[in-house]
């Protein structure tokens, strides 16, 4: 009996392992551009320039380059300058009123309050107290200040010229996340139509734990992109990109939606085969249908492009949903009018609004009583 818990902490385990390596993965560019970074800005200082240690020039490319395209001139910046005065007023302080506790207590209040006065910039701020602990703790001859300095700019240049070189992975990951998601939603809606059809309620139970398990596919779209968009801002070479980014981050709401719909058709189905409530066969019919055209998106917005093309598929889905027959089952109502959401979902990645979307359908088909339901 105990063995389904250490199952499930295998699992588990498994699964954490996976996505911690996951994680590495999809970092690997920004970890080699770092580490490359790191040991070009010590060669330049240490080996061209001839200077002794220069620890500031690989520290000072690191934290300006960071694991984050976000915001990377801005660090390289922050970083440099920061430094640079804190390596003054360390300098400055040690001068006039020595070394010791209480005149580390002030160069740090000093440091903190101009950078302050300068700019609220976190980085910035930050910088110029932690290098001014580092000069006033180590105490370095005054003649070593103008080296320590010089050695941040070059790992700022350094993060400078790195960070203006970057993958085209980044660029291509928003496109091929909302593909992912689309696909995702045709096979959802695949396999609700199956269930549809046999009506095995086991079976619409599982898809239904599968549908509520997607949210992470919207997180990803969003995390790529973010990505993208602070890529070609950071670099200048992929500015020409700015415009297929943006409009891939313009769907991340459409395709949550469609998606959204989606679960709330899975669910609806799921509960209409745990009761055994008969679904028509037209619906299922439908989501067939609605699930090739939604691959045809996929392909679409795969490639690059707004999935215009796709466009005929879905609105000729969305005419049929107004012609098949109405259900007696309210569950089996609520399916047919999910069917028609997706389908107004998916119309917004071919580059309709939201009213045009909308008016591409017909009016659902008029509800009539069957004569079961009549009175003789």
């Amino acid at each position: 009996m105990e063995v389904a818990p250490i199952d499930q902490l295998w699992d588990r385990g498994r699964e954490s392992v996976r996505s911690r390596l996951s994680r590495v993965a999809d970092k690997r560019w920004q970890i080699a551009q770092c580490a490359i970074a790191a040991g070009v800005a010590w060669l330049i200082a240490a080996d061209l320039l001839g200077h002794q240690r220069p620890f500031f020039a690989p520290v000072a490319a690191v934290v300006s380059l960071g694991t984050s395209y976000g915001q990377r001139l801005r660090r390289v910046a922050e970083v440099t300058t920061g430094v640079a005065l804190g390596v003054l007023m360390a300098d400055l302080l040690a001068i006039l009123l020595g070394s010791g506790w209480w005149q580390l207590t002030v160069v740090c209040a000093l440091s903190m309050s101009i950078a302050l006065v300068i700019t609220s910039g976190q980085m910035f701020v930050t910088q110029a107290m932690v290098q001014s602990i580092i000069i006033s703790a180590l105490a370095p001859p005054p003649s070593q200040a103008f080296v320590r300095w010089s050695d941040a700019l070059i790992g700022g240049c350094v993060a400078l010229v790195a960070a203006t070189v970057v993958p085209a992975a980044a660029l291509r990951r928003p496109r091929e996340n909302a593909a992912k998601v689309v696909r995702k939603v045709a096979a959802l809606l695949r396999a609700a139509g199956e269930v549809m059809v046999d009506g095995v309620a086991a079976r619409g139970l599982e898809l239904l734990a599968d549908a509520r398990s997607t949210d992470y596919l919207i997180r990803e779209l969003q995390d790529a992109a973010d990505e993208g968009m602070a890529v070609v801002s950071s670099s200048p070479f992929r500015v020409r990109h700015r415009k297929d980014i943006r409009r891939m981050a313009e769907l991340v709401e459409p395709l949550d939606r469609a998606l959204r719909s989606t679960r709330v058709l899975v669910r609806q189905t799921a509960v209409a085969a745990y009761h055994h409530r008969s679904v028509p066969k037209s619906y299922s019919l439908l989501a067939f249908d609605l699930a090739d055209a939604a691959d045809m998106v996929a392909d679409e917005l795969h490639a690059d492009r707004m999935a215009v093309s796709a466009r005929d598929a879905l609105v000729l889905v969305g005419e049929a949903s107004g012609l098949v027959e109405r259900a007696d089952e309210m569950s089996a109502e609520v399916i047919l009018a999910q069917l028609r959401s997706v389908v107004v979902d998916l119309l917004l990645l071919t580059g309709l609004n939201q009213i045009e979307s909308t008016e591409a359908l017909p009016p659902p088909p008029r509800w009539e009583p069957s004569s079961d339901s009549t009175d003789d």
